[in-house]
């Protein structure tokens, strides 16, 4: 511990000491932990993220190149920054390379699904981690159009699964929104959405929704 003491006729000055030790909180508080426990086997061999040291302010620019076009991503650390560390962690390691956006909602909800490298729904990266900026309410909210929020099984269930908001959609806040497509991009989506589903399940895209790679930077 540095101690800092100026004594200037007869009075004692901590002023340089508490500016270093302000200092210090905000650096410090620009981070957080997250925790990654195991869940199976990955749909992909893929690495945990780290769990230390992660930023919890600032935006992160990704672009996911698909077979449509490029859909850019603007994802904000400060509003779920475990989901944006695991996301660019994934997307740095290729899981999401050559993978298939599996499910297309366009009745009630407008959402394009992607980051399961199975395209089964069931796929996952091998852990799970917890939600960020969620409510236990069941009353829907308006998830914007271009909204990026992490698909799941229940609550605390995050994995690699995500979807883009292509048209307002009312949802219960239990779906981590951690970014935002922009409007090039969210026209690459309704570009896939507006050639509908297929008839013999009603989810798969007809168009071909394929991500060929995810750049961060």
């Amino acid at each position: 511990m540095r101690v800092c003491i100026l004594a200037l006729a007869g009075l004692v000055s901590v002023s340089g000491c508490a500016d270093a030790n302000q200092s210090a909180q905000k650096e410090a508080s620009a981070t957080v932990s997250c925790e990654y426990p195991s869940d199976g086997e990955p749909a992909k061999p893929v690495d945990p993220p780290k769990t230390t040291d992660v930023p919890n302010k600032g935006e992160a620019k990704v672009t996911i190149s698909m077979t449509a076009g490029d859909v850019e991503l603007t994802l904000d650390r400060s509003k779920a920054p475990c989901a944006v560390n695991s996301f660019l962690s994934l997307a740095e390691q290729g899981y999401f390379d050559d993978t298939r956006c599996h499910r297309l909602v366009d009745s009630g909800i407008f959402v394009l699904q992607c980051g399961d490298p199975s395209a089964t729904g069931l796929g996952g990266p091998g852990y799970t981690f917890a939600d960020e900026g969620v409510s236990s309410s069941k009353d829907p909210v308006n998830y914007a159009s271009g909204t990026v929020a992490m698909a799941n099984r229940g609550p605390d269930t995050n994995g690699s699964q995500f979807f883009i908001v292509w048209d307002e959609t009312p949802l219960p806040l239990h779906y981590v929104p951690f970014g935002k497509a922009s409007d090039e991009g969210l026209a690459v989506v309704r570009e896939i959405a507006a050639q509908g589903v297929a008839a013999d399940d009603g989810k798969t895209p007809i168009a071909e929704a394929r991500i060929k790679n995810v750049t961060v930077g």
